[in-house]
Protein backbone atom coordinates (compact mmCIF):
# COMPACT_ATOMS: atom_id res chain seq x y z
CA UNK A 1 0.00 0.00 0.00
CA UNK A 2 1.66 3.19 -1.17
CA UNK A 3 1.98 6.24 1.06
CA UNK A 4 -0.25 8.20 -1.36
CA UNK A 5 -3.11 5.83 -0.64
CA UNK A 6 -2.96 6.47 3.11
CA UNK A 7 -3.58 10.24 3.06
CA UNK A 8 -6.87 11.09 1.31
CA UNK A 9 -6.47 14.90 1.24
CA UNK A 10 -3.00 14.73 -0.29
CA UNK A 11 -4.10 12.02 -2.71
CA UNK A 12 -7.04 13.99 -4.14
CA UNK A 13 -4.93 17.16 -4.33
CA UNK A 14 -1.99 15.48 -6.09
CA UNK A 15 -4.07 13.35 -8.46
CA UNK A 16 -6.96 15.68 -9.26
CA UNK A 17 -5.82 19.17 -8.24
CA UNK A 18 -8.36 19.49 -5.42
CA UNK A 19 -6.50 22.18 -3.44
CA UNK A 20 -8.07 24.41 -0.82
CA UNK A 21 -8.77 27.25 -3.25
CA UNK A 22 -10.61 24.97 -5.69
CA UNK A 23 -12.66 23.34 -2.93
CA UNK A 24 -13.69 26.70 -1.49
CA UNK A 25 -14.76 27.95 -4.92
CA UNK A 26 -16.86 24.87 -5.66
CA UNK A 27 -18.57 24.98 -2.28
CA UNK A 28 -19.22 28.68 -2.71
CA UNK A 29 -20.98 27.95 -6.00
CA UNK A 30 -23.06 25.25 -4.31
CA UNK A 31 -24.35 27.61 -1.65
CA UNK A 32 -27.10 30.12 -2.30
CA UNK A 33 -29.19 32.49 -0.22
CA UNK A 34 -31.70 29.76 0.53
CA UNK A 35 -29.21 26.86 0.82
CA UNK A 36 -28.51 25.87 4.42
CA UNK A 37 -25.67 23.44 3.90
CA UNK A 38 -23.46 21.97 1.18
CA UNK A 39 -20.79 19.31 1.01
CA UNK A 40 -18.50 17.41 -1.35
CA UNK A 41 -17.81 13.69 -1.08
CA UNK A 42 -14.77 12.35 -2.93
CA UNK A 43 -14.15 8.63 -3.36
CA UNK A 44 -11.34 6.55 -4.82
CA UNK A 45 -11.74 2.80 -4.36
CA UNK A 46 -9.79 -0.22 -5.56
CA UNK A 47 -11.61 -3.53 -5.19
CA UNK A 48 -10.98 -7.09 -6.26
CA UNK A 49 -12.74 -10.45 -6.20
CA UNK A 50 -11.62 -14.02 -6.77
CA UNK A 51 -13.77 -17.13 -6.62
CA UNK A 52 -13.57 -20.88 -7.18
CA UNK A 53 -16.37 -23.18 -8.22
CA UNK A 54 -15.78 -26.92 -8.46
CA UNK A 55 -12.08 -26.26 -7.94
CA UNK A 56 -11.85 -24.03 -11.01
CA UNK A 57 -11.36 -20.27 -11.11
CA UNK A 58 -14.77 -18.74 -11.75
CA UNK A 59 -13.82 -15.09 -11.34
CA UNK A 60 -10.70 -12.97 -10.90
CA UNK A 61 -11.32 -9.26 -11.27
CA UNK A 62 -10.04 -5.90 -10.13
CA UNK A 63 -11.82 -2.55 -10.39
CA UNK A 64 -11.25 1.13 -9.69
CA UNK A 65 -14.28 3.22 -8.72
CA UNK A 66 -13.76 6.97 -8.43
CA UNK A 67 -15.97 10.03 -8.37
CA UNK A 68 -17.39 12.93 -6.43
CA UNK A 69 -20.86 13.84 -5.19
CA UNK A 70 -22.03 17.41 -4.56
CA UNK A 71 -24.94 18.08 -2.22
CA UNK A 72 -26.95 21.23 -1.47
CA UNK A 73 -29.56 21.19 1.31
CA UNK A 74 -32.33 23.78 1.64
CA UNK A 75 -34.79 22.99 4.41
CA UNK A 76 -36.07 19.49 3.71
CA UNK A 77 -35.07 19.70 0.05
CA UNK A 78 -31.80 18.22 -1.21
CA UNK A 79 -30.10 18.77 -4.53
CA UNK A 80 -27.51 16.18 -5.51
CA UNK A 81 -25.23 15.78 -8.50
CA UNK A 82 -22.29 13.47 -9.07
CA UNK A 83 -19.65 12.58 -11.62
CA UNK A 84 -16.88 10.06 -12.11
CA UNK A 85 -14.80 12.85 -13.68
CA UNK A 86 -12.99 14.60 -10.83
CA UNK A 87 -12.02 17.96 -12.29
CA UNK A 88 -12.68 21.50 -11.16
CA UNK A 89 -14.93 22.36 -14.17
CA UNK A 90 -16.99 19.19 -13.61
CA UNK A 91 -17.35 19.98 -9.91
CA UNK A 92 -18.46 23.52 -10.68
CA UNK A 93 -21.10 22.19 -13.07
CA UNK A 94 -22.28 19.65 -10.50
CA UNK A 95 -22.35 22.38 -7.84
CA UNK A 96 -24.63 24.57 -9.94
CA UNK A 97 -26.92 21.62 -10.67
CA UNK A 98 -27.20 20.63 -7.00
CA UNK A 99 -27.89 24.24 -6.00
CA UNK A 100 -30.57 24.69 -8.65
CA UNK A 101 -32.36 21.54 -7.51
CA UNK A 102 -32.34 22.66 -3.88
CA UNK A 103 -33.00 26.37 -4.41
CA UNK A 104 -33.77 28.79 -7.21
CA UNK A 105 -31.67 31.54 -5.62
CA UNK A 106 -28.65 32.23 -7.86
CA UNK A 107 -26.33 33.93 -5.38
CA UNK A 108 -23.06 32.28 -4.47
CA UNK A 109 -21.33 32.54 -1.11
CA UNK A 110 -17.84 32.44 0.25
CA UNK A 111 -16.62 29.43 2.21
CA UNK A 112 -13.60 29.39 4.51
CA UNK A 113 -11.98 25.98 4.94
CA UNK A 114 -10.58 25.69 8.46
CA UNK A 115 -7.91 23.16 7.58
CA UNK A 116 -7.52 19.42 7.33
CA UNK A 117 -8.88 17.27 10.13
CA UNK A 118 -8.06 13.65 10.82
CA UNK A 119 -10.28 11.16 12.64
CA UNK A 120 -9.66 11.12 16.38
CA UNK A 121 -9.05 7.37 16.35
CA UNK A 122 -8.14 4.77 13.74
CA UNK A 123 -10.31 1.70 14.23
CA UNK A 124 -8.63 -0.24 11.42
CA UNK A 125 -4.86 0.40 11.12
CA UNK A 126 -4.37 -2.00 8.20
CA UNK A 127 -0.86 -1.93 6.75
CA UNK A 128 -1.46 -3.95 3.57
CA UNK A 129 -4.67 -3.46 1.63
CA UNK A 130 -6.61 -6.47 0.38
CA UNK A 131 -6.19 -5.64 -3.33
CA UNK A 132 -2.41 -5.57 -2.76
CA UNK A 133 -2.38 -9.22 -1.68
CA UNK A 134 -1.31 -11.33 -4.69
CA UNK A 135 -4.17 -13.14 -6.40
CA UNK A 136 -2.14 -16.36 -6.28
CA UNK A 137 -2.21 -16.25 -2.46
CA UNK A 138 -5.98 -15.86 -2.40
CA UNK A 139 -6.53 -18.63 -4.93
CA UNK A 140 -4.30 -20.94 -2.91
CA UNK A 141 -6.40 -20.18 0.19
CA UNK A 142 -9.63 -20.91 -1.69
CA UNK A 143 -8.22 -24.15 -3.08
CA UNK A 144 -7.34 -25.34 0.43
CA UNK A 145 -10.91 -24.61 1.52
CA UNK A 146 -12.28 -26.55 -1.45
CA UNK A 147 -10.10 -29.54 -0.63
CA UNK A 148 -11.04 -29.44 3.06
CA UNK A 149 -14.77 -29.31 2.40
CA UNK A 150 -14.70 -32.24 -0.02
CA UNK A 151 -12.74 -34.31 2.48
CA UNK A 152 -15.15 -33.43 5.30
CA UNK A 153 -17.80 -35.84 4.02
CA UNK A 154 -18.19 -37.73 0.71
CA UNK A 155 -21.73 -36.36 0.47
CA UNK A 156 -20.33 -32.86 -0.14
CA UNK A 157 -20.71 -32.63 -3.92
CA UNK A 158 -20.25 -28.95 -4.72
CA UNK A 159 -18.11 -26.24 -3.16
CA UNK A 160 -18.03 -22.53 -3.95
CA UNK A 161 -15.55 -20.16 -2.33
CA UNK A 162 -14.86 -16.48 -2.82
CA UNK A 163 -12.66 -13.71 -1.43
CA UNK A 164 -13.45 -10.03 -1.92
CA UNK A 165 -11.58 -6.98 -0.71
CA UNK A 166 -11.54 -3.24 -1.17
CA UNK A 167 -9.43 -0.24 -0.24
CA UNK A 168 -11.40 3.01 -0.24
CA UNK A 169 -10.27 6.60 0.26
CA UNK A 170 -12.91 9.19 1.06
CA UNK A 171 -12.65 12.93 1.55
CA UNK A 172 -15.53 15.04 2.90
CA UNK A 173 -15.51 18.83 2.51
CA UNK A 174 -18.37 20.86 4.01
CA UNK A 175 -19.64 24.41 3.78
CA UNK A 176 -18.95 24.68 7.50
CA UNK A 177 -15.25 24.54 6.67
CA UNK A 178 -14.58 20.93 7.61
CA UNK A 179 -12.15 18.87 5.52
CA UNK A 180 -11.71 15.30 6.75
CA UNK A 181 -10.67 12.04 5.12
CA UNK A 182 -10.58 8.36 5.89
CA UNK A 183 -9.01 5.18 4.53
CA UNK A 184 -11.45 2.27 4.70
CA UNK A 185 -10.20 -1.29 4.11
CA UNK A 186 -12.61 -4.24 3.92
CA UNK A 187 -12.24 -7.99 3.34
CA UNK A 188 -14.66 -10.92 3.24
CA UNK A 189 -14.30 -14.68 2.77
CA UNK A 190 -17.33 -16.83 1.84
CA UNK A 191 -17.77 -20.60 1.66
CA UNK A 192 -20.82 -22.46 0.34
CA UNK A 193 -21.29 -26.23 0.22
CA UNK A 194 -23.96 -28.47 -1.29
CA UNK A 195 -24.47 -31.95 0.13
CA UNK A 196 -26.42 -34.72 -1.62
CA UNK A 197 -27.79 -38.03 -0.42
CA UNK A 198 -29.86 -39.58 -3.18
CA UNK A 199 -32.51 -37.06 -4.11
CA UNK A 200 -31.98 -35.12 -0.89
CA UNK A 201 -29.98 -31.98 -1.68
CA UNK A 202 -29.11 -29.40 0.99
CA UNK A 203 -26.77 -26.44 1.35
CA UNK A 204 -24.69 -24.76 4.02
CA UNK A 205 -22.66 -21.59 4.07
CA UNK A 206 -20.32 -19.63 6.32
CA UNK A 207 -17.81 -16.82 6.13
CA UNK A 208 -16.40 -13.77 7.78
CA UNK A 209 -14.25 -10.71 7.51
CA UNK A 210 -14.01 -7.07 8.45
CA UNK A 211 -11.65 -4.12 8.31
CA UNK A 212 -8.55 -6.15 9.05
CA UNK A 213 -5.26 -7.55 7.78
CA UNK A 214 -5.28 -10.53 5.40
CA UNK A 215 -3.34 -12.49 8.02
CA UNK A 216 -6.51 -12.68 10.13
CA UNK A 217 -7.76 -15.47 7.87
CA UNK A 218 -4.51 -17.42 8.29
CA UNK A 219 -4.11 -17.13 12.05
CA UNK A 220 -5.14 -20.35 13.79
CA UNK A 221 -6.45 -21.55 10.40
CA UNK A 222 -9.46 -19.27 10.66
CA UNK A 223 -10.30 -19.91 7.01
CA UNK A 224 -10.73 -23.61 7.79
CA UNK A 225 -13.22 -22.75 10.54
CA UNK A 226 -15.44 -21.16 7.90
CA UNK A 227 -14.97 -24.21 5.68
CA UNK A 228 -15.83 -26.60 8.51
CA UNK A 229 -18.94 -24.63 9.43
CA UNK A 230 -20.26 -24.52 5.86
CA UNK A 231 -19.71 -28.25 5.38
CA UNK A 232 -21.22 -29.08 8.78
CA UNK A 233 -24.39 -27.16 8.00
CA UNK A 234 -24.83 -28.80 4.63
CA UNK A 235 -24.48 -32.29 6.12
CA UNK A 236 -26.67 -31.38 9.11
CA UNK A 237 -29.51 -30.30 6.83
CA UNK A 238 -29.50 -33.68 5.08
CA UNK A 239 -30.87 -35.15 8.32
CA UNK A 240 -33.24 -32.26 9.03
CA UNK A 241 -36.97 -32.89 9.30
CA UNK A 242 -39.67 -30.57 7.99
CA UNK A 243 -40.26 -27.65 10.33
CA UNK A 244 -43.51 -27.50 12.27
CA UNK A 245 -45.88 -24.57 11.78
CA UNK A 246 -47.75 -22.64 14.44
CA UNK A 247 -47.26 -20.36 17.41
CA UNK A 248 -44.48 -21.49 19.72
CA UNK A 249 -41.68 -20.32 21.98
CA UNK A 250 -38.51 -19.58 20.01
CA UNK A 251 -34.91 -19.33 21.20
CA UNK A 252 -32.47 -17.38 19.04
CA UNK A 253 -28.79 -18.25 19.31
CA UNK A 254 -26.02 -15.70 19.87
CA UNK A 255 -24.37 -13.77 17.03
CA UNK A 256 -25.76 -13.77 13.50
CA UNK A 257 -29.43 -14.13 14.60
CA UNK A 258 -29.04 -10.46 15.52
CA UNK A 259 -30.00 -9.89 11.87
CA UNK A 260 -33.59 -10.25 13.08
CA UNK A 261 -33.01 -7.39 15.53
CA UNK A 262 -31.42 -5.34 12.73
CA UNK A 263 -34.40 -5.76 10.44
CA UNK A 264 -37.26 -5.97 12.92
CA UNK A 265 -36.46 -2.76 14.84
CA UNK A 266 -33.16 -1.33 13.60
CA UNK A 267 -34.51 0.24 10.42
CA UNK A 268 -37.52 1.50 12.33
CA UNK A 269 -35.18 3.52 14.56
CA UNK A 270 -33.49 5.39 11.71
CA UNK A 271 -34.08 9.13 11.82
CA UNK A 272 -35.63 9.70 8.40
CA UNK A 273 -38.51 7.29 8.99
CA UNK A 274 -39.20 8.83 12.39
CA UNK A 275 -39.00 12.43 11.21
CA UNK A 276 -41.57 11.62 8.55
CA UNK A 277 -43.73 9.71 11.02
CA UNK A 278 -43.71 6.52 8.96
CA UNK A 279 -42.00 4.26 11.50
CA UNK A 280 -43.83 2.12 14.03
CA UNK A 281 -41.56 3.83 16.62
CA UNK A 282 -42.26 7.45 15.61
CA UNK A 283 -42.85 9.81 18.52
CA UNK A 284 -42.19 7.17 21.15
CA UNK A 285 -38.96 8.44 22.76
CA UNK A 286 -39.13 7.76 26.49
CA UNK A 287 -41.82 5.14 26.14
CA UNK A 288 -41.49 1.45 26.93
CA UNK A 289 -41.31 -0.46 23.67
CA UNK A 290 -39.64 -3.70 24.79
CA UNK A 291 -39.07 -6.07 27.66
CA UNK A 292 -37.00 -4.51 30.44
CA UNK A 293 -34.38 -7.15 29.65
CA UNK A 294 -33.64 -5.44 26.32
CA UNK A 295 -30.91 -2.88 25.79
CA UNK A 296 -30.08 -2.24 22.14
CA UNK A 297 -26.96 -0.41 20.97
CA UNK A 298 -25.64 0.83 17.63
CA UNK A 299 -21.87 1.21 17.81
CA UNK A 300 -19.68 2.24 14.89
CA UNK A 301 -16.52 2.42 17.00
CA UNK A 302 -15.70 -1.27 17.51
CA UNK A 303 -12.16 -1.85 16.13
CA UNK A 304 -11.87 -3.90 12.95
CA UNK A 305 -15.57 -4.64 12.58
CA UNK A 306 -17.30 -4.73 9.20
CA UNK A 307 -19.84 -2.08 10.22
CA UNK A 308 -17.35 0.25 11.93
CA UNK A 309 -16.13 3.59 10.57
CA UNK A 310 -13.77 6.27 11.85
CA UNK A 311 -16.14 8.85 10.38
CA UNK A 312 -19.46 8.44 8.65
CA UNK A 313 -19.97 9.51 5.04
CA UNK A 314 -20.70 13.10 6.10
CA UNK A 315 -17.48 13.47 8.09
CA UNK A 316 -19.11 13.02 11.51
CA UNK A 317 -17.28 10.72 13.95
CA UNK A 318 -19.19 7.52 14.59
CA UNK A 319 -20.29 6.74 18.13
CA UNK A 320 -22.07 4.41 20.51
CA UNK A 321 -25.77 5.21 20.44
CA UNK A 322 -28.18 3.73 22.98
CA UNK A 323 -31.40 3.05 21.12
CA UNK A 324 -33.31 1.04 23.73
CA UNK A 325 -32.36 0.98 27.42
CA UNK A 326 -34.03 -1.58 29.68
CA UNK A 327 -36.99 -1.58 27.34
CA UNK A 328 -37.29 2.23 27.06
CA UNK A 329 -36.80 3.91 23.67
CA UNK A 330 -33.95 6.41 24.10
CA UNK A 331 -33.04 7.63 20.64
CA UNK A 332 -32.84 7.32 16.87
CA UNK A 333 -29.99 7.01 14.40
CA UNK A 334 -29.28 10.36 12.76
CA UNK A 335 -27.48 11.84 9.80
CA UNK A 336 -26.91 15.58 9.46
CA UNK A 337 -30.12 16.43 7.58
CA UNK A 338 -32.58 14.59 9.81
CA UNK A 339 -30.76 15.62 12.99
CA UNK A 340 -31.03 19.29 12.02
CA UNK A 341 -34.70 19.01 11.12
CA UNK A 342 -35.48 17.13 14.33
CA UNK A 343 -33.46 19.50 16.50
CA UNK A 344 -30.98 16.89 17.77
CA UNK A 345 -27.30 16.10 17.28
CA UNK A 346 -26.14 13.76 14.49
CA UNK A 347 -25.06 10.36 15.77
CA UNK A 348 -22.50 9.55 13.04
CA UNK A 349 -24.89 7.34 11.07
CA UNK A 350 -24.97 9.23 7.76
CA UNK A 351 -23.99 6.57 5.24
CA UNK A 352 -24.00 6.10 1.48
CA UNK A 353 -23.09 3.30 -0.89
CA UNK A 354 -20.84 5.49 -3.03
CA UNK A 355 -20.26 8.99 -4.38
CA UNK A 356 -23.26 8.42 -6.68
CA UNK A 357 -25.64 8.23 -3.71
CA UNK A 358 -26.97 10.70 -1.16
CA UNK A 359 -26.29 9.88 2.52
CA UNK A 360 -29.11 8.81 4.82
CA UNK A 361 -29.41 7.38 8.34
CA UNK A 362 -28.09 3.81 8.43
CA UNK A 363 -26.98 1.32 11.06
CA UNK A 364 -23.34 0.39 11.75
CA UNK A 365 -22.98 -2.48 14.26
CA UNK A 366 -26.34 -3.07 15.97
CA UNK A 367 -26.72 -5.48 18.87
CA UNK A 368 -28.47 -6.32 22.12
CA UNK A 369 -26.48 -6.38 25.35
CA UNK A 370 -26.11 -9.55 27.42
CA UNK A 371 -28.62 -10.41 30.13
CA UNK A 372 -28.49 -12.49 33.32
CA UNK A 373 -29.30 -15.99 32.08
CA UNK A 374 -27.06 -18.88 31.12
CA UNK A 375 -27.72 -19.93 27.48
CA UNK A 376 -28.37 -23.54 28.50
CA UNK A 377 -30.88 -22.28 31.05
CA UNK A 378 -32.71 -20.39 28.30
CA UNK A 379 -33.05 -23.53 26.17
CA UNK A 380 -33.98 -25.67 29.16
CA UNK A 381 -36.85 -23.31 29.99
CA UNK A 382 -38.72 -24.21 26.79
CA UNK A 383 -40.94 -27.26 26.93
CA UNK A 384 -41.66 -27.31 23.21
CA UNK A 385 -40.36 -24.86 20.63
CA UNK A 386 -37.70 -23.93 18.12
CA UNK A 387 -34.02 -23.00 18.45
CA UNK A 388 -32.68 -20.93 15.52
CA UNK A 389 -28.97 -20.23 15.19
CA UNK A 390 -28.58 -19.03 11.60
CA UNK A 391 -30.72 -17.15 9.10
CA UNK A 392 -30.84 -16.69 5.37
CA UNK A 393 -33.04 -14.07 3.76
CA UNK A 394 -35.58 -11.81 5.38
CA UNK A 395 -37.64 -8.69 4.89
CA UNK A 396 -39.46 -6.07 6.97
CA UNK A 397 -42.16 -3.44 6.47
CA UNK A 398 -40.93 -0.26 8.20
CA UNK A 399 -44.40 1.21 8.66
CA UNK A 400 -45.63 -1.57 10.92
CA UNK A 401 -42.49 -3.56 11.70
CA UNK A 402 -43.81 -6.82 10.23
CA UNK A 403 -41.01 -9.24 9.30
CA UNK A 404 -40.43 -12.66 7.78
CA UNK A 405 -37.12 -14.53 8.18
CA UNK A 406 -36.01 -17.93 6.95
CA UNK A 407 -33.83 -20.03 9.25
CA UNK A 408 -30.89 -21.82 7.64
CA UNK A 409 -30.03 -23.78 10.80
CA UNK A 410 -32.63 -24.61 13.44
CA UNK A 411 -33.56 -27.37 15.88
CA UNK A 412 -36.62 -28.59 17.73
CA UNK A 413 -36.68 -28.04 21.48
CA UNK A 414 -38.47 -30.84 23.28
CA UNK A 415 -38.72 -30.98 27.07
CA UNK A 416 -35.95 -28.41 27.42
CA UNK A 417 -33.47 -30.21 25.15
CA UNK A 418 -32.34 -29.78 21.56
CA UNK A 419 -33.42 -32.72 19.43
CA UNK A 420 -33.85 -32.89 15.65
CA UNK A 421 -32.58 -30.32 13.16
CA UNK A 422 -35.36 -28.83 11.04
CA UNK A 423 -35.51 -27.28 7.60
CA UNK A 424 -37.93 -24.86 5.98
CA UNK A 425 -38.58 -22.84 9.15
CA UNK A 426 -39.46 -19.16 8.95
CA UNK A 427 -40.13 -16.66 11.73
CA UNK A 428 -43.07 -14.29 11.29
CA UNK A 429 -43.95 -11.34 13.47
CA UNK A 430 -43.52 -7.61 13.94
CA UNK A 431 -40.71 -5.75 15.66
CA UNK A 432 -42.69 -3.71 18.22
CA UNK A 433 -44.52 -6.85 19.35
CA UNK A 434 -41.59 -9.27 19.37
CA UNK A 435 -39.54 -7.00 21.66
CA UNK A 436 -42.23 -7.26 24.32
CA UNK A 437 -42.23 -11.06 24.08
CA UNK A 438 -38.56 -11.47 25.05
CA UNK A 439 -38.67 -13.25 28.41
CA UNK A 440 -35.05 -14.37 28.87
CA UNK A 441 -31.73 -12.90 27.71
CA UNK A 442 -28.50 -14.88 27.86
CA UNK A 443 -25.11 -13.71 29.11
CA UNK A 444 -23.34 -14.66 25.87
CA UNK A 445 -23.70 -11.68 23.53
CA UNK A 446 -21.68 -12.24 20.37
CA UNK A 447 -21.22 -10.28 17.17
CA UNK A 448 -21.55 -11.92 13.78
CA UNK A 449 -18.46 -13.10 11.91
CA UNK A 450 -18.48 -10.16 9.51
CA UNK A 451 -20.76 -10.92 6.57
CA UNK A 452 -23.63 -8.43 6.94
CA UNK A 453 -24.76 -6.18 4.10
CA UNK A 454 -27.74 -3.88 4.59
CA UNK A 455 -30.01 -2.64 1.81
CA UNK A 456 -32.12 0.52 1.97
CA UNK A 457 -33.60 2.61 -0.84
CA UNK A 458 -31.44 0.80 -3.37
CA UNK A 459 -28.20 1.36 -1.48
CA UNK A 460 -26.06 -1.36 0.12
CA UNK A 461 -23.54 -0.81 2.94
CA UNK A 462 -21.57 -3.20 5.16
CA UNK A 463 -22.97 -3.64 8.68
CA UNK A 464 -22.55 -5.78 11.78
CA UNK A 465 -25.14 -7.42 14.01
CA UNK A 466 -25.06 -9.12 17.38
CA UNK A 467 -27.26 -10.86 19.93
CA UNK A 468 -27.08 -12.95 23.09
CA UNK A 469 -29.20 -16.09 23.32
CA UNK A 470 -32.79 -14.91 23.84
CA UNK A 471 -36.17 -16.51 24.41
CA UNK A 472 -39.22 -15.11 22.58
CA UNK A 473 -42.60 -16.28 23.84
CA UNK A 474 -45.33 -17.15 21.36
CA UNK A 475 -43.75 -16.30 18.02
CA UNK A 476 -45.36 -17.47 14.77
CA UNK A 477 -43.27 -20.11 12.98
CA UNK A 478 -43.93 -20.92 9.37
CA UNK A 479 -43.23 -24.52 8.38
CA UNK A 480 -44.42 -27.39 6.22
CA UNK A 481 -46.10 -29.53 8.84
CA UNK A 482 -48.65 -28.70 11.52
Amino acid sequence: MTQALTKPAEFFDDKYGMDTTSLQRVLGQTLAKQVDYADLYFQYEVSDAVSLEEGLVKQASKHVNQGVGVRAVAGEKTGYAFSDDITVPTLESAARTARQIASSAPETASVAIRGLHTPLTNLYPVQTSGPDIPVAHKLDLLQKIDTFCRAYDPRITKVQTSFTSSHKLVLVVTSEGLVIGDVQPLMRLNVSCIAEDGSNRQSGSAGGGGRMEYEFFLENDQYLEYAREAARRAILNLDAVEAPAGTMDVVLGAGWPGILLHEAIGHGLEGDFNRKGTSAFSGRIGQKIASELCTVIDDGTIPGRRGSLNIDDEGTPTGRTVLVENGILRGYLQDRLNARLMGVAPTGNGRRESYAHMPMPRMTNTFMLSGPSDPEEVIASVESGLYAVAFGGGQVDITNGKFVFSASEAYLIEHGKLTQPVKGASLIGNGPDVLTRISMVGNDMALDTGVGTCGKNGQSVPVGVGLPTIRINGLTVGGTRS
